[in-house]
């Protein structure tokens, strides 16, 4: 009896990934967007990261003191959480609105629900929620957007004033809001964007959503890590564009401008609140790409990703009800 067997709960997963190599991981992959950020935007959009960052790791250390529990603000999910809601706000907001963001995203989103891996929505959405509920002026007024300080491999610097001006999203709604047979690129780029600018983030946006470019490595150095489900951004954004396609809209600006990169690559393959099956994440896909779409067109907000995420969290219980796999060699009973 000196050697005796020790049997866990199944499933048996081996793996050397841990929660904190994941998250580190995931933070590493941010760092290109985060620079694109520092040169459109300049030095604000990395003060209001470092605030949202800071404000997110002491909230949930104090929790955690407060509860009892281990402190695991070393496991890099806090400093996740941060830096992907401070990528969801305007560039001129105001400072202390990004921290109180930040407070209501740890402490009521994850740490009220018990903490990483019990919380049901995604913590970074629901701070941009409450903040948009908030303060719906600073959060959506044009004149807290900020047009990009440099353009993409010109010799200005983030060093130069940045002019107020209004998002693609906006604008483009706006436009054809007046006049619904306009063509959409012919709304952009009478406002002197292409869809270069687009891609790579030379527009008026949140400071770490407009560079499709930048989030587009960040999250294939996921995936060859195996740390993202590949399923969810590609159905997600192929989805919104047989989407808009379809109701005659132009599906390649609806691609590129917005939100959608940073919400399909970054919120919606949180491993948390997403299903745990290829099949549930494919209809989770689907769902994001169905309201997201249905926000920018019919909503009141010309941006949908957000609401569609936290709608779709909400229903992954019940897909995971009806997408988990058979237990191997199970047999279904034959009814009498």
């Amino acid at each position: 009896m000196d050697k005796m067997l020790i049997v866990s709960a199944n499933p048996h997963i081996r793996s050397k990934a841990s929660v904190t190599k994941i998250m580190h991981m995931v933070n590493l992959s941010l760092i290109p967007a985060l620079f694109m950020s520092y040169y459109y935007f300049g030095f604000k959009a990395i003060f209001l990261t470092l605030v949202s960052v800071v404000t997110a790791v002491v909230t949930e250390a104090g929790i955690q003191k407060f509860r009892k529990v281990a402190v695991t603000v070393s496991d890099g999910s806090a400093i996740l959480t941060g830096i992907l809601l401070a990528f969801n706000v305007p560039p001129y907001i105001p400072w202390w609105i990004v921290m109180l963001g930040s407070f209501f995203a740890i402490a009521i989103a994850k740490q009220a629900f018990g903490g990483l891996g019990f919380n049901i929505f995604n913590p970074a959405l629901v701070g941009r929620a409450f903040m948009l509920a908030s303060w719906p002026v600073e959060m959506t007024s044009n004149k807290f957007w900020a047009s990009p300080v440099a353009s993409f491999g010109a010799k200005t610097g983030p060093t130069m004033d940045a002019i107020s001006s209004a998002t693609p999203l906006n604008l483009v709604k706006t436009a054809l809001k007046a006049d619904p047979t306009q063509e959409t690129v012919k709304i952009i780029s009478d406002a002197g964007v292409s869809y270069w600018d687009l891609f790579v983030g030379n527009v008026s946006g949140c400071i770490g959503e407009t560079s499709f470019l930048a989030l587009l490595i960040g999250v294939i150095f996921l995936m060859i890590l195996g740390y993202v489900n590949w399923r969810v951004p590609v159905f997600y954004i192929g989805s919104v564009y047989l989407f808009t396609w379809a109701m005659g809209y132009d599906p390649t600006f609806h691609i590129l401008a917005g939100g959608l990169a940073l919400g399909a690559f970054y919120m919606a393959t949180d491993m948390v609140t997403s299903p745990i099956s290829n099949k549930g994440n494919i209809i989770f896909a689907i769902g994001l790409a169905f309201f997201t779409v249905a926000i920018r067109i019919w909503g009141g907000y010309p941006e949908g990703v957000s609401y569609s995420i936290l709608l779709m969290n909400t229903v992954v219980p019940l897909i995971n009800k009806f997408t988990v796999p058979k237990k191997f060699g199970y047999v279904k009973p034959v009814k009498s």
